[in-house]
């Protein structure tokens, strides 16, 4: 493997790991990545449960 290709992957590899670490936190602060908008969603009454079925 060269020089180029292994800067790359570490590169990429980074990114994925700064991605999830994103995901996780926001998660722990109870943040989802699709914004709430359960109108307009196809699984509106399935992944935020109740309490947002609620609100509308």
């Amino acid at each position: 493997m060269n020089t180029s290709t292994f800067i790359v992957l570490i590169i990429l590899i980074a990114i994925v790991a700064l991605i999830i670490y994103s995901m996780r936190k926001d998660k722990k602060k109870g943040k989802n990545s699709c914004g709430h908008k359960c109108s307009g969603c196809a699984m509106a009454g399935q992944c935020h449960g109740a309490k947002t079925q609620n609100k509308g």
